[in-house]
């Protein structure tokens, strides 16, 4: 006669140690699962949308790395003609002040007007191209000014997509391109701005004047 045998159900205990980490794990598959990257990519529309910001951010940090790139070039170039300016206005008075000395006779008093023309004509081609340089790096600095702005727009935007993933509103769209209205403070302030930003051309043009009777009393006073 066959014996039936029991059959025994054997448990595992679980200790809370277990349970924590059972809990944390299934806590952590529904919070991936209800993340928002995660609807963002269940979602064609969200995802195309985010994929065209992130390539139209990338365009703006390029473009502002090459704004910026060119303001450093036109402040060189800028130092540099301020640098030739004063070289140039060093020799010439070295020169006519050797010339002076050295000089036995006098007539060359009478013709002091000559070197001064020459000096104050070079001088105005130094500020003129101080002033192409000056404008040129202004009008770069405003367009910088705009992309930056807009960058961080659109930067805004697409940290508020990653946030709310699938809820956001596909119609919104970053205030790319937009200026407020200036006050009527900034029209006050625009000639005490536009003094300080071509400050080096009211320098130049300053010392440019200075040259004239400079070389009278150079070739006149010794």
């Amino acid at each position: 006669m066959a014996e039936m045998k029991d059959a025994h159900i054997v448990e595992i205990p679980v200790d809370e140690e277990h349970q924590q980490k059972l809990s944390c794990a299934l806590d952590t598959i529904t919070a991936i699962r209800n993340h928002p990257l995660m609807e963002i990519s269940q979602s064609p529309g969200h995802l195309l949308l985010l994929k065209l910001w992130q390539r139209e951010e990338h365009l703006f940090a390029r473009r502002i790395a090459l704004k910026e790139s060119r303001l450093y070039s036109i402040k060189r170039e800028i130092f540099q003609f301020c640098c030739f300016f004063f070289i140039f206005h060093g020799f010439f008075f070295n020169i006519l002040f050797t010339s002076s000395v050295s000089a036995k006779e006098h007539h060359t008093c009478k013709k002091w007007w000559i070197p001064s023309i020459v000096s104050v004509s070079t001088s105005l081609v130094f500020v003129f191209l101080v002033q192409v340089k000056l404008y040129r790096y202004w009008k770069v600095w405003r367009q910088l000014q705009r992309e930056r702005n807009d960058s961080r727009a659109l930067t805004r935007c697409i940290q508020e997509l990653r946030m709310k993933g699938a809820s956001f509103d596909l119609s919104k769209e970053p205030h790319i391109g937009r200026r407020m209205k200036s006050s009527s403070v900034e029209i006050k302030c625009k000639p005490l701005t536009w003094c300080s930003q071509y400050l080096i051309t009211i320098c130049l043009v300053c010392a440019s004047g200075l040259v004239f009777p400079g070389c009278n009393f150079i070739l006149c006073g010794f």
